[in-house]
């Protein structure tokens, strides 16, 4: 009996391998060209073994996707962003043989992705934003307004910003390889910050809260948007975006305005917050929503559906 029960589990435990085996050559996420995630203001790629993109990374990658993550400064202008994803673009194409990647941004990668497909559209099949402030964020206007340059409380903000990202530096390996200047991200955030650089690269910007175009010099855009602030009782973040979400008067994920995220095709609003769009914090999230790593796996097979 003893040795039945051995073979049976062994027998079993075969058959969850090869089921293992199974899902992670399943295709399903596998598009024709590379994947690159880029994040928002005051991101990383990993700090302490935990990603930006929360366990999203291997899950593309378990469903056949070859993904890269990208690191460009937590903390610039989305010139200056865009400038340093440009040359990471390049760079995997020359390693992976590719003619082009599909961009995916969070946040400030939204408009960091949105620069490089503007400037080089041939090197981009698509590019995908995720609760990115496209049209501007009421929280960055009162914040510019709050603390015009050279008043104390702009230095007061500024000493702020810049011990975080001291510590994001440290915690992440990053050791001020990558320039950081926190005012510029910050104009970039704002309404006539957006809209000049709106002005240079209008490609999949709508011109409501509507779907913008969705193919544009041969560049597929597309997006989606977080619209609960709470989430998560055991999110202390939800506290923060919950405060937060009540300057803006519209749905939004507590950082951004639900309109101002839509870009392309717009693929719909989640119950979400800005850091539930990215499966943080550790995966916390509305018990109602669509998992965060579900949608980005679904949205690699719609890009592998049209050939990208």
């Amino acid at each position: 009996m003893t040795g039945l029960i051995g073979r049976w589990r062994f027998a079993a435990l075969a058959w969850l391998l090869l089921i293992g085996s199974a899902q992670a050559q399943d295709g399903y996420a596998q598009t024709r060209y590379p994947i690159v995630l880029v994040h928002g203001l005051f991101g990383f790629d990993s700090i302490l073994g935990i990603d930006y993109f929360y366990g999203i990374p291997d899950a593309l990658r378990q469903g056949g996707a070859s993904v890269h993550v990208a690191r460009v400064s937590a903390a610039h202008s989305t010139e200056i962003r865009g400038e340093q994803l440009l040359a990471q673009v390049k760079t995997i194409l020359a390693l992976s043989g590719a003619s082009k990647v599909n961009l995916v941004g969070h946040s400030h990668g939204g408009l960091t992705a949105r620069y490089v497909a503007g400037v080089a559209p041939q090197l981009v099949a698509s590019v995908t934003a995720i609760g990115a402030p496209h049209k501007g964020s009421r929280l960055a206007d009162m914040l510019r307004e709050a603390a015009p340059e050279g008043s104390l409380t702009a230095a007061l903000a500024l000493g702020a910003a810049n011990a975080l990202l001291a510590t994001i530096n440290l915690l992440s390996g990053d050791n001020g390889l990558l320039p950081q200047l926190p005012q510029a991200a910050l104009d970039s955030f704002t309404t006539q910050g957006t809209s000049d650089f709106n002005r240079r690269f209008p490609q999949g910007v709508p011109a409501d809260c509507g779907d913008g175009a969705e193919l544009v010099n041969g560049v597929r855009y597309y997006s989606w948007s977080g619209i609960q602030p709470r989430t998560n009782l055991f999110d202390a973040s939800d506290i923060v975006f919950g405060l937060l979400s009540r300057v803006f008067g519209e749905a939004n994920d507590g950082m951004v305005s639900a309109c101002s995220s839509h870009l392309g095709k717009h693929l719909g609003d989640y119950r979400q917050n800005h850091l539930d769009e990215i499966n943080q914090m550790l995966g916390l999230r509305d018990a109602l929503s669509t998992e965060p790593v579900v949608l980005y796996r679904q949205h690699a097979h719609r890009l592998q559906q049209v050939g990208l």
